[in-house]
């Protein structure tokens, strides 16, 4: 893995189970201090700006699912793949709900059972995040193919 990625120890950086860092964070919030991420995927439920850096747009709303799941898992696994050895990163606008089951979707990708990726995300990000029953449930069903 490339050392030009996330700080292990940096705000919303969550560590996968392959070791590969990824973070999370709301855009209401400041940017966090340190370098900007190489790739982000931003989860909305109008466009975003542009960041100055790649970047995908899942049209999300705000305590909602995917409008596109599709279009949505193939996002996370252009995540997963980018976040060794890049600085990727997922937000929303709180960063807790929508990144949250992102968080917990790239989880699964990466071997985490579904199950069990809502509490291993609440455990290692944010101890709230996935907001909703239907997000939680989005997570429970959601597939690796």
């Amino acid at each position: 893995m490339a050392q030009d990625g996330w700080n292990p120890g940096g705000p919303g950086v969550l560590r996968l189970p392959s070791g590969r860092l990824v973070r999370g964070r709301g855009l209401r919030d400041p940017m966090p201090s340190g370098h900007p991420p190489s790739f982000g995927v931003y989860l909305l439920g109008s466009a975003p700006p542009e960041f100055g850096w790649t970047s995908r747009w899942v049209r999300w709303p705000d305590f909602w699912l995917p409008v596109d799941a599709a279009y949505a898992a193939e996002v996370l696994k252009e995540t997963l793949r980018r976040a060794d050895g890049e600085r990727a990163e997922v937000a929303c606008g709180g960063g807790r709900g929508r990144t949250g089951t992102a968080l917990a979707c790239l989880a699964v990708l990466d071997g985490v059972p579904p199950g069990e990726a809502v509490a291993f995300v609440r455990r290692h990000y944010h101890r709230r995040a996935v907001e909703t029953p239907w997000q939680r449930r989005f997570v429970e069903r959601f597939r690796t193919s």
